[in-house]
């Protein structure tokens, strides 16, 4: 968790924030269902070569994992803010993955997926749900949320959108463990994620309004 003011206690929640986006790297590379990792689908390595571009959307938001990583790192080992351009590519990088997700949704939102009607509801309320609260507290918000924060919320909740969709879609997957230990590290990371989110807005209604360096 990235917080304005520094401190002790806002450097352990920064290692444990990278504990978590490091965490999130490795799901990358582990099997989410069908012994298939987001890596797999993103190259399109499904069993019985069904893969097509709806794994590769599917699959592609898991790597927001690596610029989280980059973004906390380099809160702990700098006190300088991240540059415009980094700024620039991170919004870049949220952008594509948000669209993505909502490219993936599609079928559901048209009653095309085949999954039952409280699956569908789900996927629909969390990916579009996150997606939405999230953008109007960065909105409204915005003059008491510093820009690494922002972009810390924008990356967090790009990954959580698509991971609330996979774990909708897969929860009922068939397999041993070692076949589905990226969905269940997914499901012990998503809370954590989701929780920072909130205590960033929480926190950005004690601070007081300041002008701060633009987001872009």
């Amino acid at each position: 968790m990235i917080e304005p003011q520094g401190g002790r206690n806002a450097t352990l929640l920064n290692i444990f924030g990278l504990l978590i986006s490091l965490l999130g790297g490795i799901i990358v590379f582990l099997p989410f269902a069908s012994n298939t990792s987001p890596l797999d689908a993103v190259l399109l390595h499904v069993p019985g070569n069904q893969g097509n571009w709806w794994h590769a959307l599917v699959g592609a938001p898991f790597f927001l994992a690596l610029p989280l990583i980059w973004l906390r790192l380099r809160s702990l080992a700098s006190k300088q803010k991240s540059t415009p351009v980094g700024r620039r590519l991170l919004w870049i990088f949220v952008g594509l993955s948000i669209s993505a997700t909502t490219s993936v949704e599609t079928p559901f939102l048209l009653h095309l997926a085949g999954t039952s009607e409280w699956q569908r509801l789900t996927i629909l309320c969390l990916g579009f749900g996150i997606v939405i609260a999230s953008g109007a507290g960065l909105f409204f918000r915005r003059g008491r949320i510093s820009p690494d924060q922002a972009c810390l919320v924008g990356l967090s909740t790009a990954y959580l959108a698509n991971a609330a969709l996979c774990l909708v879609v897969y929860s009922n997957a068939e397999g041993p463990f070692a076949s589905r230990s990226g969905w269940l590290l997914t499901m012990i990371i998503f809370w954590p994620m989701a929780l920072e989110i909130v205590w960033i807005f929480i926190q950005s209604f004690r601070a007081k309004s300041a002008p701060l360096v633009s987001w872009r």
